[in-house]
């Protein structure tokens, strides 16, 4: 096994590159999950989950009893191990999601060298803490010596030299991101699992929302602000178009009282920095003058952009904004979906809707995009299916005996 070479790389976590120890463990390792649920209960116990809630949602994934769960439920894996090493870069947008490709690495069986970004969140910080502090006990002294998290300036020289030592890459990143990362010399039995630009929505059901009482639709407000603003709509599975099932007028309805709710939750929320309304109203202007198709704009505020779209063509999903900037239309079912969706388009949330009609609708008509069909509010759940790949299977290796 090559031995990881010692880079000019701030380590966050752990010791030396070159004692990284590259033995893989079988999926779900005793170790492994014993790790990652101190790590949640360490989380759970910090006061700064209640700030982000983000942490919190990592937190929960990572809880003993989850963790079991999804060794239960494994399938065949007793004749699995790790591939060896793995090296992930992790999205420099979605903060939390470092820890996340972490955590299935681990569960994976393997060691794992994760490059978090330069930007200097809070929720790095205090998870590389924690870390940190389980990692130097004797308990965790395996798992310990398997793990690094690291810190460098993008330098192809330091990244090619971590990707000729390792057996697997997670590569978050846009498509030229992925690429160039792509294209750098890998040793030949190193497995690429990739997560590029991806594109979301959400389906509703308008007479469901005109038939749900004042409490169901406040919750439904909140999940969608879950999905949305947490991570201000930079998750790949946070929607940006929101298409509405039924006739005109109940559309109409349905959206006004919709969007009412959401806009309510958002009025007891922190103001959005100056920068991101500006933002916001700029990519609204662009959209403007390049979208034929855009029928009229609803602002409510700074909060919430809708535009409104004649109908639905292909290539909207290159015209996604943050922030809280939505595309809308009216469908008269979900079979109009196949008017747009390509290999970019990853999650659709529903409400009002039945996911068994949308995933029936992949899976029938061979529809090269939608890996995932969650309830609204489960957009951001974390899970070990992720953009079509199961990651457990991706990341480790099978021992036959035939």
């Amino acid at each position: 096994m090559k031995r990881v070479p010692d880079l000019p790389v701030e380590i966050l976590v752990g010791g030396r590159l070159s004692d990284i120890v590259g033995q893989p463990l079988r999926p779900y390792s005793h170790e492994a999950i014993a790790f990652l649920a101190e790590l949640s209960s360490r989380l759970l116990a910090n006061p700064a989950i209640r700030i982000y809630p983000d942490l919190a949602g990592f937190a929960y994934w990572c809880r003993k009893a989850n963790l079991q769960r999804l060794a239960r439920g494994r399938h065949g894996q007793e004749r699995r191990i790790g591939r060896g090493i793995a090296f992930h870069i992790a999205p420099a947008n979605v903060p939390v999601n470092f820890a996340f490709s972490l955590g299935i690495g681990l569960l994976a069986g393997n060691a794992n060298i994760v490059r978090v970004s330069g930007q200097r969140y809070p929720q790095v910080e205090i998870m590389c803490a924690e870390l940190e502090r389980i990692a130097k006990q004797p308990d965790h002294e395996r798992v310990a010596s398997m793990l690094r998290v690291i810190l460098y300036p993008h330098d192809d020289a330091i990244t090619a030299a971590l990707s000729e030592s390792c057996h697997a890459r997670v590569l978050w990143g846009g498509d030229k991101t992925i690429a160039h990362l792509r294209s750098m010399p890998v040793s030949s039995r190193c497995v690429d699992v990739v997560f590029a630009d991806r594109y979301s929505l959400c389906v509703m059901d308008a007479n469901a929302i005109l038939a749900a009482d004042n409490k169901a639709v406040e919750s439904l407000a909140q999940g969608f602000y879950n999905d949305v603003f947490v991570l201000d709509q930079n998750a790949c599975s946070s929607p940006h178009l929101v298409l509405w099932r039924g006739d005109e007028a109940d559309v109409n309805q349905a959206m006004v009282r919709f969007w009412e709710a959401v806009e309510q939750l958002l009025r007891s929320k922190p103001p959005f920095p100056v920068m991101q309304a500006l933002d916001k109203y700029t990519h609204l202007c662009r959209v403007a003058i390049l979208l034929d198709s855009c029928m009229s704009v609803t602002r409510h505020q700074n909060l919430i952009y809708r535009v409104r779209l004649k109908e639905l063509s292909s290539g909207i999903e290159l015209y996604k904004g943050q922030y809280g900037f939505f595309f809308e239309a009216v469908i008269k079912g979900v079979e109009s979906l196949k008017t747009i969706v390509g290999e970019r388009y990853q999650t659709v949330t529903c409400f009002g809707v039945d996911p068994e009609e949308v995933i029936s609708l992949v899976v029938e008509r061979g529809w090269t995009g939608i890996d995932r069909v969650v309830p609204v509010g489960k957009a951001l759940d974390l899970g070990v299916v992720w953009d079509g790949y199961h990651l457990i299977e991706s990341l480790s290796r099978v021992v036959a005996d035939c």
